[in-house]
């Protein structure tokens, strides 16, 4: 017994402790910061009291905590060489093959670069990643894996996954396969580009605020945000657990039907969006050409915006018009509260990228923790903040000046809004299918030349959409399919549906794309 306590303490005295005393000046820094004013001989009881108290770190960080498994093997992969990526859709190519056999044997697919492979360095298009190779496979990756998907690399993503342009990357801007002197949307501009220019088959993208469904509809193809919850977000990097959704880039809305097959599914409890009793379908086969009894709601507020242009409303107006060509009924609704859609978002937006970036955690749920993720990232934001694009700085100081002159009462208001603007949509999603708009108010923006100063920057990727940003604070699934072309760029046309009723908005946009088809 004496000698094994002997042995105790001599570890104790060679090892570094997991969390080190604080210095009477370091206390009192967090007391200033924390609201207390405290005499010297107080902090000199709190520092011997914390001292003691934070032994429990040293214990704590010898516990193994379970991991993801990592299941197929992989080589760490390569950068694209300029000659084999035109377009700087891919960030890193790496060659990850799963099961031989499953619903996605034979394709191929690339993987937004925020999201964690194993072995697989991820730089979520900011100069701050660098250097941070993931120990885990996120669930979805696994998934596509075991459904016999070959990943054949990481998408070019923007700045932190910040932006809704195709220009913040630190890998370079991501031109329109349509025209290079247009941006491409984002955030996830590669994984479109990649579709749209037949470099993959699928691929995941993110959304918090339209980072599908804009690319795809920039580049002409199709991209879904499932109702929040369906498809887990397990070990992604969070902005804001509330609007957090991962979902398919696709060629055709059978494709985007196929990976949501593999992708959606109650995750054991590891994703605290979804519910216990998640049920999923077979997508693909409830898609069909013939809309009779399906009542669709032309969006009044989805159309004629203060940012929109004319030509794409009539188009998308036209388009989803045609659905009555194969038994749809078309109705306008309205939803007043829907305009209001920007102002909530930005809000809920910033604050939770300021957590995100200066905590690198959402507290408070019972889900998977990315340990090595969240250490990584602390250390990097710590010590190279400075390194973060102008983007998240904005938001870093716009959010923390709002903290400070009024806490969280205004990111509560929000997210009480928002949970309203979701009853408004329930209440007209109760009579009509499905609620049609357009995806962008406007074509896709000119690449700019130069951004002489911080706010010609910011002016340059910003972007007032608020028909995609709505879904996400609402949490319906929204698709976003090609209605068309202006002046020889996509139009894309967005169907919002039920919550976890994905099955009416791809049968409707599966309609559209089959009369395209028959009419050309």
């Amino acid at each position: 017994m004496a000698a094994s306590r002997i042995n105790e303490e001599s570890r104790d005295f060679y090892r570094t402790p997991a969390v080190r005393k604080p210095s009477c000046t370091e206390l009192a820094d967090i007391a200033r910061s924390c609201g207390l004013n405290m005499k010297e001989d107080e902090l000199k009881e709190y520092r011997e009291v914390i001292g003691e108290s934070l032994r429990q770190f040293d214990e704590l960080e010898e516990l193994v905590e379970s991991q993801i498994p990592v299941k197929y093997p992989r080589t760490p992969g390569h950068a694209p060489k300029p000659e084999d990526n035109p377009y700087k859709a891919w960030c890193w190519r790496c060659d990850i093959k799963g099961s031989s056999s499953g619903k996605l044997a034979g394709k191929t697919v690339a993987i937004k670069d925020n999201i964690p492979i194993a072995g697989v360095p991820l730089r979520n298009g900011s100069r701050v990643y660098h250097g941070y190779t993931p120990d885990y496979d996120a669930t979805v990756v696994t998934r596509i894996l075991d459904a016999g998907g070959h990943i054949i690399g990481k998408a070019t993503c923007e700045d932190s996954c910040l932006s809704g342009t195709s220009f913040t990357s630190m890998a370079g801007p991501v031109p329109n396969p349509y025209d290079k002197t247009r941006i491409s949307g984002g955030s996830s501009s590669g994984s479109a580009v990649a579709v749209a220019t037949g470099a993959v088959d699928m691929a995941l993208g993110t959304d918090q605020g339209g980072s599908i469904r804009t690319p795809a509809s920039a580049c002409g193809v199709v991209g879904l945000k499932p109702t929040w919850g369906l498809v887990p977000y397990t070990g992604i990097p969070s902005i804001d657990v509330s609007i957090d959704h991962v979902g398919p880039i696709t060629k055709t809305v059978y494709d985007c039907a196929l990976l949501l097959e593999v992708l959606a599914g109650y995750d054991n409890g590891l994703d605290p969006r979804q519910p216990r009793d998640l049920v999923t379908h077979e997508y693909t086969k409830q898609l069909m050409t013939n809309l009779t009894g399906i009542k669709i709601g032309i969006l009044r507020e989805g159309f004629a915006g203060s940012s929109s242009e004319k030509d794409i409303d009539d188009i998308v107006l036209k388009a989803a018009n045609r659905l009555t060509e194969v038994g749809a009924v078309m109705e306008e609704v309205s939803i007043p509260m829907h305009k209001f859609g920007n102002t909530l978002w930005e809000t809920i937006f910033c604050l939770g990228v300021k957590q995100s970036m200066t905590d690198v955690i959402s507290y408070g749920h019972k889900g998977y923790y990315p340990t090595s993720y969240i250490d990584a990232m602390y250390s990097a934001f710590t010590a190279r903040m400075d390194d973060t694009c102008i983007e998240a700085k904005e938001l870093l100081l716009r959010g923390e000046h709002v903290r400070r002159q009024c806490g969280g009462r205004f990111y509560a208001k929000c997210q009480n809004l928002a949970r309203a603007l979701k009853h408004k949509y329930d209440e007209v999603l109760q009579t009509y299918d499905c609620i049609v708009m357009p995806t962008l108010p406007g074509k896709p923006k000119q690449m700019p030349n130069k951004c002489s100063s911080i706010k010609e920057h910011l002016t340059a990727m910003q972007t007032l959409h608020t028909n995609p940003k709505v879904a996400n604070l609402t949490g319906h699934p929204a698709i976003t399919i090609n209605a068309g072309f202006c002046d020889g760029l996509p139009v894309g046309m967005m169907l919002v549906g039920k919550h976890f009723d994905e099955e009416s908005i791809l049968k409707v946009a599966y309609a559209y794309e089959q009369l395209n088809q028959r009419k050309e």
